[in-house]
């Protein structure tokens, strides 16, 4: 089923340049962004193409839901990194925020996020899935560079697929990292970069990263998504092959990645 858009949109941003890229491609469409921004990194960027950016606490919830109020927005969309952390930390949350922590069930991402957007939805906002504005960075499947994988990458690739898989059942991450069919690290809560730090610190040389959406993943957040940065911290520890999930995952600054990749004998593909 369609949704019918409306013209004011609303912003949720974590960190990186993809909550950018919606406010780029929505205003190019003819759309007002309002951003609620929870990162300094990427606020004056923001400011190019959103008619007004606030910053917020991921905590502040009373603050949030006040914003929007006021802004009249009734659609959002949630876009960017927020390290799961911040919840361990608590920094800044107001009484909403302590009080819809207290009764989650359990605070697994998806039980985080789906906290929030009934949250939000009890003021009339609804969150949209993530990929509305962004399609065209979602990946078909294939490779990406002029490196193809060789056949022993491709045994970890199957192997490491499948497990990932079965990691995201349990909302546990979305990576791991493997060599040789033995698992160097799966992604927890510390998130896909450290994650990979650590399994290609183990392997020592040459292994690969896998990253899947969950079977039943929500497209209103947590999109699988890997950009330059993850490919600056492979070639820094020595993994030499990234595999995404066709159609389901989004690489940010496409052209760049596949150049930095080509540059450092680092292969990609989607499968």
């Amino acid at each position: 089923m369609s949704i019918m858009l409306e013209q004011k949109q609303g912003l949720i941003a974590g960190d990186g340049l993809l909550p950018v890229k919606m406010a780029q491609y929505a205003k190019e469409n003819g759309f007002d962004v309002v951003a609620i921004s929870f990162s300094s990194d990427n606020c004056n960027q923001l400011k190019k193409y959103c008619s007004k950016v606030y910053s917020c606490a991921p905590g502040e919830v009373l603050k949030i839901e006040k914003i929007l109020k006021d802004e009249e927005i009734k659609q959002i969309t949630f876009l960017g990194k927020v390290h799961k952390g911040l919840i361990l930390k608590r920094p800044k949350f107001d009484s909403k925020a302590l009080e819809l922590v207290k009764n989650a069930v359990k605070l697994n991402d998806d039980e985080v996020m789906l906290t929030l957007v009934r949250e939000l939805e009890t003021i009339g906002v609804t969150a949209l899935d993530q990929t509305i504005f962004i399609k065209n960075l979602m990946i078909p499947a294939g490779v990406l560079g002029k490196f193809k994988p060789t056949q022993n990458q491709m045994e970890d690739v199957n192997c490491g697929f499948a497990l990932a898989k079965e990691m995201g059942k349990l909302d546990v991450g979305q990576s791991v990292v493997i060599k040789d069919k033995m698992i160097m690290a799966v992604e927890a809560i510390e998130g896909t970069d450290k994650c990979i730090i650590r399994g290609a610190k183990l392997a020592k040389k040459g292994a690969s990263v896998i990253k899947v959406s969950k079977p039943t993943q929500d497209k209103r957040f947590d999109i699988p998504t890997v950009g330059l940065k993850t490919l600056q911290t492979m070639k820094k520890y020595n993994a030499t092959l990234l595999t995404v999930e066709a159609n389901e995952t989004i690489i940010v600054d496409q052209e760049k990645v596949i150049k930095y990749a080509d540059k450092h004998n680092i292969t990609i593909m989607a499968v």
